[in-house]
């Protein structure tokens, strides 16, 4: 009775002879959240509201007060503050959950102070040295506390370190070829986590988590494909090699959106589908004429995916 959900009980609820004080008895049990359950979601809350706050008033004190400060207190009260933080991590009894949630603070301080030292010394640094150096320095935590919204952080500044390096560094790069290695990148991160998932090699990775990094993989995939359609007058050899790898990791999140009957992945790829449908449209012209075409396939496309939508997901509830 543990796992069953709400829609489970609606079914049973039609097709029995259970009272209804039976089921309130069941709802009240597994389904509604108890006394328990509040006091734990509103620690965490606050806890995470609470260090999120602290963080962004440490940003703004040193924005506000940067002209006063002489460069010692400003480095020195960053350090404390990243210290102070670390240790009070490892106090043992402080639980996982609090942990990881104070260590995801703590990532964000760690920036800071790699930023207060870049604009005290001004290093002259391009600044994907500056999020390099702040990646590299969260590592560890990330790879300990195994924790969602840390993991995400560390995404993201992988992206932006790389994105920043083809801006500074690498500036030879066609945009094609940065928006693919992107591409790549996300979606090798989205399946190893869905694998890893799959193989109970890791705990339960949070839905949200997944569904972002699905949703970046296919607005890199998407903007590639589009690139690559309005560059066809100076063509990239880059762009015969990502559009088999896009069909291939399309048809898998399908697949996969159909294995797990989750609507995200049914709803996000056609849309990025019709996206670069409409661009293949637009480049082959401009006029009127094609401008009404592309609103009418965009209107009639997106009613057709939502009715899909709309016809699995009362398929798969009567299937529960």
């Amino acid at each position: 009775m543990k796992n069953i959900q709400r829609e489970d009980l609606h079914i049973v609820s039609r097709h029995s002879n259970l009272t209804e004080q039976s089921i309130e008895r069941v709802l009240k049990e597994n389904i509604y959240p108890d006394k328990e359950m509040w006091k734990k979601f509103l620690r965490l809350f606050l806890l995470t509201l609470g260090i999120g706050f602290t963080t962004a008033g440490i940003i703004f004190f040193f924005a506000y007060n940067w002209a006063d400060l002489n460069k010692f207190v400003k480095l020195g009260l960053t350090e404390i503050l990243v210290i102070a933080t670390t240790i009070i991590a490892l106090l043992p009894k402080i639980n996982n959950t609090t942990r990881n949630i104070i260590l995801t603070g703590c990532s964000f301080l760690v920036g800071v102070l790699f930023s207060v030292f870049g604009q005290i010394y001004q290093t002259g640094a391009n600044a994907y040295d500056f999020f390099l150096a702040w990646t590299l320095f969260i590592t560890l935590w990330v790879a300990i506390s195994n924790f969602a919204p840390l993991w995400l952080l560390y995404i993201v500044l992988l992206n932006t370190t790389f994105f920043l390096y083809t801006e500074q560094v690498a500036k030879d790069w066609p945009w094609l070829l940065i928006v693919t290695l992107l591409f790549l990148f996300n979606t090798i991160i989205l399946l190893t986590f869905i694998f890893l998932e799959k193989d109970k090699k890791i705990e339960k990775v949070p839905q949200w988590f997944i569904y972002i990094l699905a949703l970046g993989s296919a607005a890199f995939a998407t903007s590639g494909m589009v690139s690559g359609i309005f560059e066809s007058y100076n063509p990239s050899p880059v762009f015969p090699v990502l559009i088999p790898i896009v069909i291939v990791v399309f048809a898998f999140g399908i697949w996969h959106g159909i294995q797990s009957k989750s609507g995200f992945y049914l709803s996000v790829i056609p849309l990025s589908i019709i996206i670069i449908i409409s661009a293949l449209l637009l480049k082959i012209s401009e006029d009127m004429g094609m401008l009404l075409l592309i609103s009418m396939f965009i209107v009639v496309s997106v009613t057709l995916v939502i009715m899909n939508l709309i016809n699995l997901q009362k398929k798969w509830n009567h299937e529960k």
